[in-house]
């Protein structure tokens, strides 16, 4: 040790301080790296809202996982509701409370009434700018049905009709032809009742021909077969036209398949087991519906189904189903909501989705490979959602069609099940319906 004096201090008093500051230093500097590094950041949270079954679940569950194992930043936290009418309650409500879901999936028909409270943030901004997708990618029928007041508002998943799935197996058993992809309605109505039978004589029908939902929106693409309109001005709709001679002969045989053919189930059938649970059973030859039902019907093991086209009167043509993804306005953290939207929508993302069988790919390059039109998988009759997208049609897009197609829809039941005729049940819906079109259309 040096001589301590006036100017001479230990040796390790004067090299530990410096030293010590150092290695302070130093372990500051590793803290506030681990901090700031991207691996310990909290992920931005993102909500987003579905609804399906537990089939459909799976494939937006896979969705996400995928994406947030390549976006780890951010965090998607599933909102999943089952049943369609409970999920857009669930909306409503949370809509009001001023907590909506940052990301949600709603028909082209519905989205209109949250877009006009100011609910929504419209897409078509995001999607201008995407490097990732762009407008031209997608089939053009399934983007215009989002448009509102000239803005896209929401991103379509997909782009189904409606179709008819049969069961191959009843069909062979009754002798029956499969449908062609060009039938009438008087080619159906054959069908059908050659497959509605009472198989035990007691006077109740065991196996149905047919089942199909008694709405507006089933109706909608016979009345436009039998060159009849829903309203009249698609684009500026100021009143139903459901009433007219054209329309009302589509009511009729609409309405005839239940009340004089009785190849559907009637009222106190139809509640003790619905048309899509006796399609599964194995109790129902045929049955109306979108691509949505595939997931599950991909279950069925006990027979063999594919699908045909709607039968046609005057001219083919069916109704769109397209789902969209869209933004609240409240969202917090809408760039990265984005970021999961436009992954969806990507050739990833509807990959996924398709491969479940949930979608009609509104992507038409995912829509035109194997990932859709698997062969290996059924529906093998696939193609026939690609093959009908020339003769869609789609309801307006406006902010009062919701309560419109439901009052509406009420009166297409009470003529289905016999409580109306079809010229009442068609000019009730028609005044009912009035003061909705009026709202929609008053500055």
């Amino acid at each position: 040790m040096q001589p301590v004096g006036k100017h001479m201090v230990p040796a390790r008093t004067k090299w530990g301080r410096p030293v010590l500051l150092v290695l302070v230093t130093f372990v500051l500097a590793i803290s506030l790296a681990a901090c700031n590094s991207p691996q310990q950041d909290t992920p931005t949270k993102v909500t987003f809202a579905v609804f399906g079954d537990q089939a459909e679940f799976i494939a937006y569950e896979s969705l996400v996982t995928t994406f947030m194992d390549a976006h780890p930043e951010i965090l998607i936290e599933m909102q999943h509701t089952p049943g369609q009418s409970d999920y857009r309650q669930r909306l409503a409500t949370a809509f009001s409370s001023g907590e909506p879901p940052d990301i949600m999936l709603l028909n082209y028909r519905r989205f209109g009434a949250f877009a006009e409270q100011g609910g929504l943030a419209p897409l078509g901004p995001y999607l201008a700018n995407s490097d990732v997708i762009e407008e031209s990618d997608f089939f053009k029928e399934s983007t215009d049905s989002f448009y509102l007041n000239e803005q896209l508002w929401c991103i379509p998943q997909n782009i189904s009709s409606l179709v008819v799935y049969y069961n191959q197996d009843l069909f062979d058993a009754a002798g029956v032809p499969y449908p062609t992809d060009d039938w009438t309605w008087d080619d159906f109505l054959t069908a059908a009742r050659a497959l509605t039978i009472d198989s035990d004589g007691d006077g109740r029908i065991d196996q149905y021909g047919a089942s199909i939902e008694p709405n507006l929106f089933r109706l909608a693409p016979f009345i436009w077969q039998a060159g009849g309109e829903l309203v009249d001005n698609l684009q500026k709709p100021t009143r139903l036209t459901i009433d007219t001679p054209e329309a009302l002969r589509a009511w009729e045989w609409f309405v005839d398949l239940q009340v004089k053919e009785h190849v559907v189930p009637d009222a106190v059938a139809e509640e003790s087991e619905n048309g899509e649970s006796r399609f599964l059973n194995g109790r129902l030859a045929m049955y109306f519906n979108s691509r949505r039902g595939v997931p599950t019907y991909r279950t069925i093991t006990s027979f063999t189904w594919d699908i045909t086209p709607l039968p046609h009167a005057d001219q083919p043509v069916s109704i769109l189903h397209s789902d969209g993804y869209c933004l609240a306005k409240a969202a917090p953290n809408k760039d990265a909501a984005w970021t999961f939207i436009e992954f969806a929508n990507s050739v990833v993302g509807q990959t996924i989705i398709a491969a479940s069988g949930r979608t009609v790919p509104s992507l038409i390059s995912v829509a035109n490979s194997d990932a859709f039109l698997n062969p290996d998988q059924p529906p093998a009759s696939s193609h026939i959602f690609i093959d009908t997208i020339p003769t869609l049609k789609w309801v307006p897009t406006m902010t009062t069609w919701v309560s419109i197609e439901e009052i509406a829809g009420q009166e297409v039941k009470r003529a289905f099940y016999g409580q109306a005729s079809i010229q009442e049940a068609a000019a009730t819906a028609a005044t009912l319906t009035q003061p909705y079109f009026d709202k929609a259309n008053t500055p």
